[in-house]
């Protein structure tokens, strides 16, 4: 059986643990080392994709910001451009507009990153080839904010219909 602490081995025993869980590190004042560490985007591409000997190359563009939707705007128009050795496969197509949509986030779903699929509407009668979807797709996923692209087709009189499934540049190239 053990006897019972009395207060001063109480005190003791406290300032021994007091010494063990210092370290002999002292205490310090807040100290300012610099700016807060930050990421820095890279400006707006005001480039959009053509195609020069069968193969997509990126092309400046003529828009007055790098936003997607002008971006895409000047895509279509190019085919009514001449383009010296490039060319289009987005002739007699014409853009309609895009919806950004995130991915809703599910009940029990972790918030964590959330992916966003852009949707490219276009009009046109004539089928889109795959090098005309890698024109779009590519040309939407300069903005990284995109993840993937889906396009549709708009009819008049007729329900609006989905080129495939949602793409990814690297895919299509």
């Amino acid at each position: 059986m053990t006897a019972p602490m009395t207060g001063r081995r109480v005190l003791v025993a406290a300032a021994a643990l007091l010494a063990v869980a210092a370290c002999g590190i002292s205490p310090t004042d807040v100290q300012t080392k610099g700016a807060a560490p930050t990421i820095k985007l890279p400006p707006p591409s005001k480039t959009i994709y053509l195609i020069r000997n069968k193969q997509l190359t990126l092309e400046p563009a003529d828009v007055e910001n790098g936003t997607v939707g002008s971006l895409l705007g000047a895509l279509f128009a190019a085919s009514d451009q001449p383009l010296g050795d490039r060319t289009t496969e987005l002739h007699g197509l014409e853009y309609v507009g895009m919806k950004d949509s995130l991915d809703p986030v599910q009940r029990d779903e972790m918030q964590l990153p959330r992916t966003s699929t852009l949707t490219v509407y276009f009009k046109g009668d004539r089928p889109l080839s795959r090098l005309g979807k890698a024109q779009i797709v590519c040309t939407a996923q300069q903005d990284a904010a995109f993840e993937q692209v889906k396009i549709v087709r708009e009819s008049d009189g007729r329900p609006a219909k989905a080129e495939g499934r949602p793409y990814t540049c690297g895919e299509l190239r």
